[in-house]
């Protein structure tokens, strides 16, 4: 794994936690917040997948 895949799985984490604790208070914008945080993890790990998948390539 590399920091991408790593970074981008906390940051879904914490999202799916934000969104959550929006709910809990009823918070609409904690819970946009945390969708989008979410979202920004999701990407993030995509682009990581994607280097790994480039370094795997590479070393074949």
């Amino acid at each position: 794994m590399n920091k991408d895949q790593v970074k981008g799985q906390v940051k879904d984490l914490a999202g799916k936690v934000q969104e959550e604790a929006g709910k809990v208070v009823g918070s609409t914008s904690q819970q946009v917040k945390g969708l989008d945080k979410q979202v920004e993890g999701k990407a993030q790990k995509a682009l990581g997948d994607a280097k790994q998948a480039v370094h795997d390539a590479t070393r074949k």
